[in-house]
């Protein structure tokens, strides 16, 4: 049987560690988390590019999880499906013992450990951009009532436009990698689908509820924070 060259896997996981200091441990901001999320494809492009199509094939799918440490729902979930897609992984989320939700990624290696790595960034800096959101004079305006709700709609906000560009750059990413001649997003679905039915598992999709309440401005505010920063995603050739 082939085996896919852990050391390659190694240095891949090294370096989102090395990102992962520079940028969730010291707290990024929205623009510093999205620079990192396209240069993290960009190194998982290079390495899965690296492989063989029978190295592919034959490479072991894995779970992946990201515990939220809350029974209810966190922003993050108006994303957490366009981080799988961006990933090349499915996702899907269920409760621990504890009764918290957690989300599971599921997928190859790098592609899982990629996915876990942007839910963190992500959640991360949706939680610090509010933070900085509270402290400005937009928010003040709000009455103290008022505030949950714009609490809510501006990290509803940020994540929807988080969502939308994670979608663009795969765009552009799956572009760039169809122009190199190889089918690696094809072959790559063929094997986590293949993989996954061997689980049995009964996955169905959420549909979503009624229309919510939300506050125009502090949605806008979040959606302009979710986009401020320019992106080149596509996978640099020397």
């Amino acid at each position: 049987m082939t085996t896919v060259d852990s050391s390659a896997f190694d240095k891949l996981r090294g370096r989102i560690q090395a990102l992962r200091a520079k940028t969730i441990d010291n707290g990024c901001t929205e623009g510093e988390a999205l620079a990192a999320a396209a240069k993290v494809a960009e190194l998982l492009d290079r390495y899965e590019l690296s492989l063989s199509d029978v190295e592919i094939r034959e490479s072991q799918c894995e779970e992946r999880v990201y515990e939220t440490h809350l029974k209810k729902r966190i922003p993050i979930d108006e994303c957490i499906g366009a981080i799988a897609a961006f990933c090349d992984c499915r996702v899907w989320r269920e409760k621990n013992a504890a009764g918290e939700a957690r989300y599971v990624f599921f997928g190859l290696p790098a592609d899982v450990e990629v996915a876990h790595y942007l839910t963190e960034l992500i959640d991360g800096a949706v939680r610090a951009e509010l933070g900085r959101y509270k402290v400005s004079a937009d928010y003040k305006r709000f009455r103290h009532q008022e505030r949950h709700l714009a609490n809510a709609s501006f990290t509803l906000g940020m994540c929807a436009s988080i969502a939308d560009r994670l979608v663009a750059m795969k765009a552009e990413r799956d572009g760039v990698i169809q122009s190199s001649g190889r089918g690696l997003v094809v072959l790559k679905a063929a094997v986590v689908e293949s993989e996954l039915a061997k689980l049995g598992l009964k996955l169905r999709t959420v549909e979503a509820g009624p229309g919510r309440f939300i506050s125009p401005d502090a949605y806008d505010a979040g959606g302009a924070a979710g986009g401020a920063v320019p992106l080149n995603p596509a996978i640099r050739r020397k």
